[in-house]
């Protein structure tokens, strides 16, 4: 036997088992957060079928649904809202040490939190709302430190809220309600951003009122002196009082008006609502549910993309917006925000954004599903035997994107202007209902700029003078457009058409209606598909505003809360009185006709003008 030749077959088989360990090492470290994500999907039942791509047999789960990864294969989301899921969670997701969003709410999941999610560093977002979980809220969140979003709300959690949660500075949405916590409301740390709305339905001590300053005692007084001093302390308190009033008004005020917020909206009634509802969809989910987008599946072009009718994986029929305009580097974060900003304006007519999808090469916005598809499809491009809209869902459609509107402008902070309204970005539900579409992506498109737009946004014969001009936008510019829109609703026509050219008419709808006007040839004016089914009154009411809304200067135009009180019939007939008088006054003293007004005054001009009621 050969001793050295023994040696070297030993050392070739020490070398061996060594590079077979390293690779089964490393196979191990690279499916670890694979067997915590199966871990999961075992502890969990999943009747839909939603988990269905989570097969353990793949080295690293990034191809599965639900699931997103970073350029290193490390999971950074899971997406399993409103996955009608059940059972429990599992202490393994404490491995996902590069996991950003963990979203699992509207769901059946039982149990108790895991303290280990404590240890997910790079936490950003924690959505486990509407659920069953019980037990308390683990301190070890506390350690969260890059925490923004922590929805815990309408489960049955107890015990006391952690006082290390008031540690998270980067807490900007926080939501405890519906539970039965108990103990005190901690006020210290970021707490004091939050309103009594987020731990409300609680049974939790109220805070306990700031005691009162200090009283330094006062040597005693004559009777002079005090009868001064009474006569003093009562103009004190007088002043106290009359600078508290309004103060105290404010607050009873808000307490019992009704809040248009989302976080007022109560989850039992509506639980699609809540900001957690927005959804970081993989692009590989939304190439297979638009059959990797095509051409078939096209419901719309604009000046934004292309809008595709897609499928998910659970059914759900979703509309997937592509945006066009390329990316620059380093817009992630503001791109993110601004989706994030326009998902909590919430409305019932105001189009829900679901999510969204960003890569190196795509932006993706996913709303729900429009059966009626939109206001101007239904005006003009009826499928065949289709029944066109009806003067009451004309009216509806009218009242309800106003309301949306004025949401936009009142009610969201920051402000969200929409700068592209026409009857195409209105969407029309299985109930006709009015739902105001494309909000906010002239911000969202725009995040390059730094300060002012210089690229005007909108469709020709929608665009107020001003934006056209100067480039620079605000809510009058909306109200403008809206204005127009009334327009397309009444006559059906389009804003701008150079069909009209044939008929020697005008291409601009806002003047060929003015046209029509000057010769009172309203039935010419109202859409013939209604075959005379409408209310005179009703149309010169709903011309009316829309006149007021598309004059040429903003600041005569109404705010859009000022047309919903106008639709509502508050306030429309002393307004178009007022305007009827000031444009009588304006010809009186101006011998230069403006050809904007023509219509108005013309051969009526010797009337008084209490009686201009409007057209004729």
């Amino acid at each position: 036997m050969n001793p050295p030749a023994m040696t070297s077959s030993a050392s070739v088989s020490v070398w061996l088992i060594l590079l077979f360990g390293f690779f089964h090492l490393h196979k191990l470290a690279a499916n670890v957060e694979g067997d915590a994500l199966n871990a999961l999907k075992t502890n969990l039942a999943d009747p839909n079928n939603v988990l269905q791509s989570w097969d353990p047999t793949l080295v690293n789960p990034c191809t599965w649904f639900h699931v997103t990864c970073n350029s290193e294969n490390s999971v950074t989301r899971v997406d399993l809202g409103n996955a009608n899921l059940s059972g429990q969670l599992v202490a393994q997701l404490g491995v996902l040490s590069k996991l950003q969003y963990l979203e699992l709410y509207s769901n059946n999941i039982t149990g108790t939190i895991p303290e280990e999610l404590g240890g997910l560093a790079d936490l950003v977002s924690l959505d486990l709302y509407l659920n069953k979980l019980h037990g308390t809220i683990p301190a070890a969140l506390g350690k969260l430190a890059k925490l923004r979003f922590l929805r815990l709300n309408n489960n049955t959690l107890s015990g006391t809220i952690p006082l290390t949660l008031t540690n998270i500075q980067s807490l900007q949405v926080l939501d405890l309600s519906n539970n039965k916590l108990t103990g005190d409301i901690p006020v210290n740390g970021s707490f004091s951003l939050f309103t009594p709305i987020s731990f409300a339905n609680n049974p939790l001590k109220p805070l306990p009122p700031s005691p009162p300053p200090p009283v330094s005692p006062n040597p005693p007084s004559s009777p002079g002196t005090t009868a001064t001093g009474a006569i003093a302390g009562g103009v004190a308190a007088g002043a106290a009082l009359l600078f508290a009033a309004p103060a105290i008004a404010l607050a009873y005020w808000r307490r019992r008006k009704p809040q248009d917020h989302f976080f007022d909206v109560p989850a039992e009634e509506d639980p699609e609502v809540h900001l957690g509802q927005l959804k970081r969809f993989s692009l590989r989910e939304l190439q297979v549910a638009t059959d990797t987008f095509s051409n078939k599946n096209i419901l719309g072009r604009g000046g934004f993309g292309k809008v595709y009718k897609g499928r998910l994986a659970d059914g759900t029929l979703v509309a997937v917006k592509r945006l066009k305009e390329e990316r620059t580097q380093g817009g992630e974060l503001q791109f993110q925000t601004e989706v994030e900003m326009i998902s909590m304006a919430v409305h019932r007519n105001l189009l829900r954004l679901r999510g969204f999808c960003m890569t190196p090469t795509e932006r993706l916005l996913v709303y729900p599903f429009m059966f009626n598809g939109s206001v101007a499809s239904c005006l003009r491009d009826r499928p065949e035997g289709q029944a066109a809209l009806d003067w009451p869902i004309r009216q509806r459609i009218a009242l309800g994107s106003a309301r949306g509107l004025a949401y936009l402008h009142d009610h969201c902070d920051p402000k969200i202007i929409h700068r592209d309204v026409k009857a195409a970005n209105i969407l029309l539900d299985e109930e006709f209902e009015a739902v105001v579409g494309d909000f906010g992506l002239a911000k969202l498109m725009d995040y390059k700029d730094t300060h002012v737009t210089t690229a005007v946004r909108g469709t020709i014969g929608h665009i107020a003078p001003e934006y056209l001009s100067t480039g620079k936008s605000s809510e009058k510019t909306d109200v403008f457009g809206y204005g127009v829109m009334l327009l397309e609703l009444i006559t059906g026509q389009r804003a701008f058409d150079l069909a009209r050219l044939a008929n020697d008419d005008d291409v601009m709808l806002l003047d060929w209606v003015k046209g029509l006007l000057k010769d009172r040839r309203l039935e010419t004016l109202v859409d013939a598909d209604l075959n005379g089914n409408y209310v005179d009154d009703q149309v010169e009411q709903l011309i009316q505003v829309a006149l007021l809304c598309t004059q040429g200067t903003p600041g005569e135009r109404p705010k859009m809360s000022e047309v919903v009180r106008m639709l509502e019939g508050d306030g429309l007939a002393e307004r178009w009185e007022e305007w009827q008088k000031e444009e009588v006054f304006r010809q009186d003293f101006n011998p230069i006709h403006h050809p904007s007004t023509n219509w108005i005054i013309d051969s009526t001009s010797h009337i008084p003008p209490d009686e201009l009621s409007g057209p004729r």
